[in-house]
């Protein structure tokens, strides 16, 4: 296991914030809940955004992957053309697949890009902005268990 802490997340967001903001410069950043809500919020901050936007998608039960992608709570997006869509990590890269799909479904002018913090060689979707290659288990700074 690998615990991220909080010094090596703020200079990764601010690696990746730099690049964003010098190659796509969102109009609004969509975090995925829950783990792309920290990561949302500092990466608006640091892009000076404030149309900064939620939606779920449930794919894993704790550490076991589920057979459905249950995506929920989508924000309207019609007045927005560039998005940055973040969470923690791409793993598979299944529900980063299918929110980018029911997300072009809906709105089909969006150009979309991907940030996550860790990524997986072997996903089906590639994130356009990443920090650091998972090759085991994650715990983060903000995983609080009680």
């Amino acid at each position: 296991m690998f615990f991220y802490s909080y010094d090596e997340f703020e200079k990764d967001i601010k690696s990746m914030a730099r690049e964003i903001r010098d190659d796509f410069s969102p109009d609004a950043i969509l975090a995925i809940a829950r783990g792309g809500m920290t990561i949302g919020h500092f990466i608006a901050i640091a892009l000076q955004n404030r149309n900064l936007f939620s939606l779920n998608s449930i794919h894993y039960d704790e550490q076991s992957k589920l057979d459905t992608i249950n995506i929920f709570n989508i924000p309207d997006l019609s007045n927005v053309n560039k998005i940055l869509v973040v969470d923690d990590i791409v793993d598979s890269g299944e529900s980063m697949a299918e929110i980018k799909k029911t997300l072009l479904k809906l709105y089909p002018h969006l150009d979309i890009k991907i940030a996550t913090i860790f990524y997986k060689k072997t996903a089906l979707l590639m994130p356009d902005y990443k920090a650091k290659e998972a090759t085991e288990w994650i715990e983060f700074f903000w995983d609080i268990t009680l």
